[in-house]
């Protein structure tokens, strides 16, 4: 970028809207008696999820890729329902829908079941988008009628062989999760959401990350976690929160035996998180929601660089040595 070019890359009517939106927000969670907090971007610790890739400042820490841990501290401190909008970072290659810096709505609400959250995000979508309908879809379901398998008892030659059907494949191998998360991300999530809001539950276990497992009706453990799509983009992603401070350090665990076995650096387990959870983080469920990507879709854009003032002028790359797992990102 030169110099010469230090005008805003978004139009300033977009900006304008933005502020409009964000107004909105902080008004409705004002009434629904819902605290604003602000919380540290610039940790000693950060996720341990391989597939989330952290900026480090060495000698200061980790650029957060979401508030979630100082969040859930302020919850087990009794803060009540709580909301924050909040400048994250993930060191992943930049595009239309991916900025390595971006703004992420968070919330979380005690007391409140998936279901519940559900409507509220629903509302907090609508406050942007207007009027929409909104439908829920199982992820089982999903992959059963469109791609005729079932993603919880399939085995993973079947999910190869069904996505060199759908997808341009330039690797053959891959975990279980990866070939879900590919054939969801580019076969199924395009479709969702063209006039509604589209809400899908259920997700497999492997994929819980911080939310409770539970059965469905059928049975099956299922991670009670949420994601809602509009338009084909992913928008928010939301969990009945993990209280077991035990099972969270397991998770962890496993997280960093991965981060080895795929040549990424150790990440330091943040015990402050799993301290506040020992001392009993109330019962609630909270999501991340990506304000850039909803606004971008509020005011009919394409791009994130329609809705941000300044667009960074080349993307950061991460270091990644598998394929790319099209984890939640909730991404602005």
């Amino acid at each position: 970028m030169s110099t010469e070019d230090w005008r805003p890359g978004a139009p300033l009517e977009n900006l304008r809207r933005r502020a409009q939106i964000l107004a909105r927000i902080r008004a409705y969670f004002a009434a629904a008696q819902v605290l604003e907090v602000e919380t540290p971007q610039l940790c000693p610790t950060t996720v341990t999820d391989p597939h989330l890739h952290s900026m480090q400042l060495p000698g200061h820490g980790y650029l957060q890729t979401s508030p979630e841990y100082a969040m859930k501290r302020l919850l087990a401190a009794g803060s009540g329902s709580i909301y924050q909008i909040a400048r994250v970072f993930r060191a992943d290659e930049m595009g239309r829908r991916h900025h390595p810096e971006f703004t992420m709505l968070e919330w979380y609400r005690v007391g409140f079941t998936p279901d519940q959250l559900i409507d509220d995000v629903a509302a907090v979508a609508c406050l942007a988008l207007g009027e929409t309908r909104c439908v829920r879809h199982r992820y089982r379901d999903l992959f059963r009628t469109r791609l005729g398998l079932d993603p919880l008892s399939c085995s993973i030659d079947q999910l190869r062989a069904v996505a060199r059907r759908h997808i341009d494949l330039a690797f053959d191998e891959a975990d279980r999760d990866t070939w879900l998360e590919l054939l969801m991300s580019q076969v199924i999530e395009p479709t969702l959401g063209i006039d509604t809001l589209s809400f899908v539950v259920d997700y497999p276990p492997s994929q819980a990350a911080l939310a409770r497992l539970r059965l469905d009706d059928e049975g099956q453990v299922v991670a009670s976690r949420f994601e809602l799509y509009h338009r084909g983009v992913e928008l928010a992603n939301g969990y009945h929160e993990l209280l077991d401070a035990d099972e969270q350090r397991a998770r962890f665990a496993a997280d960093l035996r991965e981060r080895e076995a795929l040549g990424l650096p150790a990440i330091p387990i943040d015990e402050s998180l799993l301290a506040a959870l020992a001392s009993g983080l109330p019962d609630c469920s909270g999501v991340a929601l990506g304000l850039d990507r909803l606004i971008m879709l509020a005011v009919g854009g394409d791009s994130l660089r329609e809705v941000i003032a300044f667009s960074p002028a080349s993307p950061v790359r991460s270091t990644r040595t598998q394929p790319e797992r099209t984890r939640p990102e909730n991404q602005g």
